[in-house]
This record gives C-alpha cells, sequence and structure tokens, in this order.
C-alpha cells in the first residue's frame, strides 16, 4: 500500500468520524468526581439523553488526579514546578499532554506549525472537531487541555521547530525547558533536537515517541538519572541477623515458654526470629543457617517455641525465615553503586545525590556504625496486637533517628557545603529509602542503530521487540527521504542497517506489514495507550519518583504486548 492510499483511508476514517449525518450515541453518561470528596463519596450521575443540551459542567468537580500520596508532596510540587515543551499537537501528544494536565504540571508549550486538517480532526479528542479545520493545530489544542486544569499554564507556539533549531535564540528557549516530548518527527529534525539537548548536559531529558498504525516506540534519552524514592516493592531488611541493642535486649528479656498464651500467640515474628537466631548462634558457633539440612532444622526450632499448636504468629515466622540467611549487610545493587564511576556528563543537579551516596558508603564502612545502610522504621504487616506491634514499631523509629542523626554527621564532615546548602527532607529521603536507590544511564536517541554488534545481540536475545524497534527506524528514514513507504522498502532498510547476511527474525514481518498498510496513522486508541505509557513516564522523571525505563520502549497493539530494549 503507498503512502498516498494509506493517506486517503485516514482522510476518510476522519469524514465519517465527524459525519454529522451520524446520530449520536443514544446515552451518554458522564461521571465526575469532587477532588474534596471522600473515596466513599458517590460520583455525581450526569446523564445526557441524545438530542438534549448537556449541563453545564461544574469545574469543582474535575478531579485532579491522582492523590498527592502516590508520588507525595515533594514530587507534586516538582510538577508544579516543570515547564514542559511538546513537539507536535497529534492525537498522541495531546493525549500525553491530558495525563500529565491533570495531576497539575506547571506550564507547557506546544510547539506546532501545522494546520488542522480533516484526518486531524477525525482523531483527535482536543480538537473542536470541524470548527478546527484550517485553523493552527496548537492553538485550538490548549483550550481544550487547560480546560481539565485551570491551575496549569499553556501556550501555543506555532512556528517550525527545524528553524528555531537553526538560531541561538531558539535554541537556548528549547533547552530551557524541564523535559522536551516529541511526536513522530522527522528523522533529521529529531536528529538535530537530540543533539542539542544531548550537548547540554544540564539540559533536559528528552522523549521521542513513534507511532504508525498500532505499532508504536517510545525513548527517553538522558545522561543520567538519579532515582532515591523508587517506592520498590521488595521488603527493606529488618535487621535480624545484625539486631541493634534494643531490638536484641527486648527478644532476649521475653520469657517465651512462661508467657500467658495470649500474649504469646502475639509475639511479633520480627521478635521470635531475633530470639531464634539467637539461640542458633549460641550453639553454633556464631554461624548462620548455610546448608538445606540447617536452614530446615533452624525453622523446626521456631515451630519448637510454639506453646500451642495453632499459634499463626510463630508461622509466620517460619514463612519468613528467609531473611536470616538472604539479608545482606547491603544488597547487591546498592554495594555496586558505591563503586560506580563519575560520568563527566552528569548533571548538576545530581552532585547532592552522588555526595550522599558517598557518605552512604562510608556510613558502612564506619567502625562505629552498623555495618548496614541506615535502618528503615516501615514495618511490613504481621500477626500481633496493638500492644507488642507498636512497642516494637516504637524501637525501630526510635534507631532510625539515631542511625539518620549518625549518617548526617558523616554527611557534615564529608561534604560541608553540600551538606550546608542541601534539602533537609531530600537528605531524610534518601536514608529513608537507601535500601532502593537507583542510578540510571542512558544513551542518546538514536545510538543503538549505530552500533551493529548491540543490534546483532538484542536481535538474538529480544528478537520481537528488536525486529519491530528496526521496523520502526526504518519508516524514519523513508520517510526523512520522502520515499514511498513498502513491504519491500522497510525491509531493504533494516537489512541496510544490521547488515548484510545478518538474518532477521520473522517477527519483522509482522511490524512491517502494519507499518507499510498505515505509515502516518495516528490512531485514537494507539494515541491513548501511549498518553498513559508516556506520561507515565515523563512524571517518572519530573518527580525523580519511581524508576523510569532506560531505553526503547516497543509497544504491539496487534498482539497486545510491550517491551523494552537497550
Amino acid at each position: 500500500m503507498s503512502s498516498q492510499e494509506s493517506q486517503d483511508i485516514e482522510q476518510a476514517t476522519a469524514t465519517i468520524a465527524y459525519c454529522p449525518l451520524l446520530p449520536p450515541p443514544s446515552h451518554l453518561v458522564l461521571i465526575f468526581f469532587s477532588a474534596t470528596a471522600s473515596p466513599t463519596t458517590k460520583p455525581v450521575d450526569m446523564t445526557v439523553s441524545s438530542g438534549k443540551k448537556p449541563p453545564t459542567l461544574n469545574r469543582s468537580l474535575i478531579l485532579r488526579y491522582p492523590p498527592p500520596s502516590i508520588w507525595a508532596a515533594s514530587g507534586q510540587a516538582a510538577l508544579e514546578a516543570c515547564r514542559i515543551l511538546v513537539v507536535s499537537s497529534s492525537a498522541t501528544s495531546t493525549s500525553i499532554l491530558k495525563n500529565l494536565v491533570l495531576p497539575g504540571i506547571g506550564h507547557f508549550s506546544i510547539l506546532d506549525s501545522a494546520i488542522t486538517s480533516p484526518a486531524d480532526a477525525g482523531n483527535n479528542f482536543f480538537l473542536n472537531a470541524t470548527y478546527s479545520l484550517g485553523k493552527p493545530r496548537a492553538q485550538e489544542a490548549v483550550p481544550l487541555l487547560r480546560e481539565l486544569n485551570e491551575s496549569v499554564q499553556g501556550e501555543a507556539v506555532v512556528k517550525d521547530l527545524k528553524l528555531l533549531l537553526d538560531t541561538d535564540q531558539g535554541r537556548d528557549w528549547i533547552s530551557s525547558f524541564s523535559l522536551v516530548i516529541a511526536h513522530n518527527l522527522n528523522k533529521d529534525v529529531l536528529g538535530q533536537l537530540s543533539t542539542l539537548l544531548w550537548a547540554n548536559s544540564n539540559g533536559p531529558p528528552l522523549i521521542s515517541v513513534r507511532s504508525a498504525g498500532f505499532i508504536a516506540e517510545f525513548h527517553i534519552q538522558y545522561h543520567e538519572h538519579c532515582v532515591s524514592q523508587s517506592h520498590s516493592e521488595n521488603a527493606p531488611s529488618l535487621r535480624i541477623t545484625r539486631p541493634f541493642p534494643a531490638l536484641l535486649a527486648l527478644a532476649r528479656s521475653l520469657d517465651f515458654q512462661n508467657m500467658d498464651p495470649t500474649a504469646h500467640s502475639h509475639i511479633p515474628f520480627v521478635i521470635i526470629l531475633v530470639r531464634a537466631t539467637d539461640d542458633w548462634r549460641k550453639s553454633h558457633n556464631d554461624s548462620l543457617p548455610h546448608t538445606p539440612a540447617e536452614k530446615k532444622e533452624f525453622k523446626k526450632n521456631i515451630l519448637s517455641m510454639r506453646i500451642k499448636p495453632d499459634e499463626e504468629n510463630f508461622e509466620e515466622a517460619e514463612a519468613q525465615a528467609w531473611r536470616v540467611w538472604s539479608e545482606p549487610a547491603v544488597p547487591s545493587d546498592v554495594q555496586a553503586l558505591f563503586s560506580l564511576s563519575t560520568l563527566p556528563t552528569a548533571p548538576h543537579h545530581n552532585s547532592t545525590f552522588h555526595a550522599l551516596l558517598q557518605s552512604l558508603s562510608e556510613f558502612v564502612k564506619d567502625p562505629a556504625g552498623p555495618g548496614t545502610l541506615p535502618i528503615n522504621a516501615t514495618l511490613p504487616d504481621m500477626k500481633s496486637d496493638t500492644k507488642s506491634y507498636v512497642q516494637l514499631q516504637n524501637l525501630y523509629r526510635a534507631q532510625a533517628e539515631v542511625e539518620k542523626a549518625q549518617f548526617k554527621e558523616l554527611f557534615a564532615v564529608k561534604h560541608p557545603e553540600i551538606a550546608r546548602t542541601s534539602n533537609p527532607e531530600e537528605v531524610d529521603s534518601f536514608v529513608k529509602n537507601a535500601h532502593h536507590i537507583r542510578v540510571l544511564r542512558g544513551k542518546q536517541w538514536g545510538a543503538v542503530d549505530q552500533d551493529r554488534e548491540a543490534i546483532a545481540n538484542l536481535l538474538n536475545a529480544q528478537p520481537r521487540e528488536t525486529a519491530t524497534h528496526l521496523a520502526l527506524s526504518a519508516l524514519s528514514t523513508l520517510l526523512a527521504l520522502e520515499t514511498e513507504v513498502t513491504v519491500d522498502a522497510l525491509n531493504a532498510e533494516v537489512q541496510r542497517v544490521v547488515g548484510e547476511g545478518v538474518e532477521l527474525p520473522e517477527e519483522l514481518e509482522t511490524a512491517v506489514g502494519e507499518i507499510a498498510r498505515a505509515p502516518t496513522a495516528d490512531l485514537p486508541n494507539m494515541a491513548a495507550f501511549l498518553g498513559g505509557l508516556v506520561a507515565q513516564e515523563a512524571i517518572k522523571v519530573i518527580t525523580e519518583q519511581y524508576v523510569p525505563l532506560n531505553g526503547y520502549c516497543v509497544v504491539d497493539l496487534i498482539e497486545s504486548w510491550t517491551g523494552v530494549i537497550n
């Protein structure tokens, strides 16, 4: 199918989508939630029957979501302070922006010189249907996006990105944003944009998105991204095998065999494991269980401490016994960060994180310290009564405060200037989440395609994802060359990139077929799906919370899968 045929299909689809002769849905229900209502508040049912004028929208009922608890006050503050540049006001671009405007970013600019076409009116929910035809697409999209959240500032810049990239003023303006997002840019222009932002280590990250029909991918470009609040689901160490003095004293003080049966059945599993480990060490030359037989014996010892056969807290302790032989002093991924080499192009704002990381390494080595990472005061749920649980919680909180104070003292000694100017909340957050800190180092957009050895390895390890990525890269090249997009042309371009003699996987056929069918189609369902994915990753980058992807995220809605290659 030729590009012209594909465009004819898109325009015909757009005409059908907004044909005034088609009847509207017979019944439409709009649901809005109050931002101040409790979770049990019933939604407001605004029923609109066909042919009737819809009621006036009460904007106070629009929910600015998600709740701030997802990324806390610091994350929300980062969102509200950020400025985002979106290049293009396509259906995908506006869908991404929708999911950034709703949670409350500070400002967005849409850079787009395109005029609204029938195809745009047919697939973009943030254009005013046929009323937007012939008008600048960006100017038409901004007012409707701002209606979602009037606290967000937005502007339309009806200019050509290529012209801005040719001037110092334009390049400075682009580099002034917190984040740049681009959708379906010409390959040469995207290359210029990527090079501009990559050359400035303190410049904004770039999220480049490419979609064609039901196939898409996006890439996040950054030099280095540090995360202290990864919100990992992995449980932090409870210091079972390295108990702090107050915890060990409590475990040793309990007379397990002569306790009241009710109190005995409510001993937290942490205390049970600390006591069992202490007893084991006394009889095994201060060593822990290592062999399968020893581990089995250790679990048997835990169950033998019961005074009734139905004590669930001891069964829970047996289930948590893995902590005794599987909790290192420092997790391996954090230990690897201690020897991480300095990145010359790391953003300046990461200097505090690296100073904290160096202080953390010294904290672990400090003979006066616990020999582990600072303890986390958060406890998991467990079988216990309120009194016992609160007592244990207070012990952990008190110890966490002691170790945080020790860390801050060490931080002030090792990095006095940074410690003096750093945000106390940032330091507290780092200490609290020390078990799950992450440092990601990315690549410039397009770097993978220049490395044939890397591509060959990816084709062997992830043939489906890599083949789809190569097909989309081939599409970008053909469109930039203004060459007709056909199956043969796509296959030839992919072969050129990987090199002659490299066997292409069967999975390439599906991707090439879909791209040749709809090389420039921006479908509403793919736009909505990408809008959620890209906005989610953008929020991770902006808030520096959770762990963003590193590389290309490839999406196939034909077979309903996603994957990441790097």
